[in-house]
């Protein structure tokens, strides 16, 4: 994981090009932000509570890379990060989801990113501590301490520790693995009533065991499994005694107003154009709503109050319909910058089936490999690929990068079908191949079956 301070504007770039082709003035616009918040950390006295972030909205068609670049970014932030669909939230009054759940579940994300975090800290003392209590379950204590005979009783205990002692190499040498045990667990099976709250509360995702967590006992089970599961199940409940969950809920919480990344997809799907009533006064309804959160107001989460005046918002939408100008004028003003994307053609498509690090071909060669099995793509082959996509997406709605994914599935299914078979040892994709298994799609008018 990439530390923020170490990554300048160019090297966040640098980043996002092993996965993202092309798009470099969106790829700028998110680097500057990003560093801006590790620069906004720097400062000191009061202007730092005056800088706030410069959100930004990523205008461009489905499948051009908008929610990749948003997602890309959170990685190299490590920080808590949420994808939304604006369309999925409606204004309070209405049934729906209201848009401060955005900040509760933004918050949930960043408790468990600390806790597990805060747990791989731990995690070699909490194994030692583990195989402990392996060995106990192994080689449990004998009654010697009612024996009466001093000397019978202490050669007992000395008999059990040289077991002990050998049965902890075997542990350290994982040679107990399949053995089976019986262990004494938490019981995570026991239900707790939901407590429903108020319209625009319902998911504050409190419980009674949220509330009542430290006064109730925690029920316990004894449970047989192998030796190699007892040892992360034990690994995981002494990691959870060695964590203070108090201390991460405080840095989570932090950590959220300091750094936290909020994703807003389809933003033009709550942008009425032309209608004074019906659906698209909720839509409106929805913009005001969201307008407090993104100016900065105090959101009440289980885990405490979050201020949302420096967290980062991106917002993105296609805007084919509506304008962002069509937004309301003080939604406008918090997303000062606005970034448009390039539509995608056909030598993009040549690129990202190769070049990114999670390239398609890439992808697949992985997947067929695993049945020993190569397979080769010749340049040929892989051009008609990026021909037929791109003819694809003018015949039908044009949904970008994505519609390789299409392409590349119809192209092997045939083989991935067929695999595991010992008469294939090696695939070859020529331009000829390609042509003939993707026939149908170039040459159907009624494309429909053939998206997914």
């Amino acid at each position: 994981m990439n530390n923020i301070k170490d990554l300048t504007p160019k090297d966040i770039v640098k980043e996002l090009d092993k996965y993202i082709i092309g798009q470099n003035d969106a790829k700028r616009s998110v680097a500057i932000a990003l560093r801006n918040r590790w620069r906004r950390q720097q400062v000191t006295g009061k202007i730092k509570d005056e800088i706030i972030p410069n959100n930004i909205i990523l205008i461009g068609s489905t499948g051009v890379g908008k929610t990749e670049i948003a997602r890309r970014l959170a990685n190299l932030a490590n920080a808590p990060f949420l994808k939304v669909e604006a369309s999925k939230f409606t204004e309070v009054g209405y049934v729906g989801r209201d848009v401060e759940s955005i900040i509760r579940d933004l918050t949930d994300i960043a408790v468990t990113m600390l806790k597990k975090e805060k747990t791989n800290e731990v995690r070699e003392e909490a194994k030692k501590m583990a195989n402990e209590l392996l060995l106990d379950y192994l080689i449990p204590s004998s009654d010697s301490k009612l024996t009466s005979d001093i000397e019978v009783r202490d050669e007992k205990e000395m008999r059990r520790q040289k077991t002990k002692e050998h049965f902890r190499m075997l542990l350290e040498r994982e040679e107990l693995e399949e053995r089976t045990i019986e262990i004494d667990v938490t019981d995570n099976s026991t239900p707790f009533m939901q407590i429903f709250s108020p319209m625009g509360m319902e998911e504050m995702g409190m419980n009674i065991q949220d509330i009542f967590g430290g006064v109730v006992p925690k029920k316990r089970k004894l449970r047989r499994t192998s030796v190699s599961e007892a040892r992360k199940i034990l690994i995981e409940e002494e990691a959870q005694k060695l964590i203070d969950m108090d201390k991460i809920i405080q840095e989570a919480l932090k950590r959220v107003m300091d750094s936290g990344m909020v994703f807003i997809d389809e933003i033009d799907k709550i942008v009425g154009v032309g209608n004074d009533s019906g659906p698209d006064v909720s839509r409106e309804g929805v913009q005001r709503d969201l307008l407090p959160i993104i100016e900065g107001s105090s959101v009440v989460t289980k885990y405490g109050v979050v201020d949302t005046t420096h967290i980062l918002f991106l917002a993105a939408g296609a805007f084919h319909v509506a304008k962002p100008s069509d937004m309301i004028p003080e939604l406008q003003g918090r997303f000062p910058i606005r970034v448009e994307l390039d539509g995608l053609y056909e030598e993009d498509f040549v690129r990202i089936l190769v070049e990114p690090e999670n390239a398609l071909i890439k992808q697949y060669t992985a997947l067929i490999k695993t049945e020993g099995v190569s397979i080769t793509f010749q340049k040929s082959g892989i051009n008609e690929i990026a021909r037929i996509a791109a003819v694809v997406n003018t015949k039908m709605e044009n949904i970008g990068a994505r519609r390789l994914h299409t392409v590349m599935s119809k192209l092997l299914e045939n083989i991935l079908f067929d695999l595991p078979d010992k008469s294939i040892k090696n695939v070859n994709i020529t331009k000829k191949l390609v042509a003939e298994s993707l026939s149908e799609i170039v040459e159907d008018e009624d494309l429909s079956r053939y998206i997914l």
